[in-house]
């Protein structure tokens, strides 16, 4: 346990923004997966599951949770499940 003040206000941001970071990561990963599941059961609202994804990922990437292009690349593959599904 750190001894000097400011020291010890670094572990709380840290823990606060390791949670915050913690909810959005998993957040993102749930719309992905309700993403891909309405495009394998070709479900009547996958444009909207899918929008909500990117709107994640974009999100994630603005947060610093996500690179640009690893958000790019997943944004990529969101829009051709789409696109495959008809």
């Amino acid at each position: 346990m750190p001894n000097i003040k400011s020291a010890k206000k670094r572990v709380k941001v840290s823990q606060t923004k390791t949670a915050l970071n913690k909810a959005r990561r998993s957040n993102l990963k749930t719309m992905i997966k309700k993403a891909d599941v309405a495009c394998a059961t070709n479900a009547a609202d996958k444009e909207t599951a899918i929008r909500v994804a990117i709107k994640r990922v974009d999100q994630a990437c603005a947060k610093g949770l996500m690179h640009k292009n690893a958000a790019a690349r997943k944004k990529s593959q969101l829009m051709k499940k789409l696109n495959a599904a008809g």
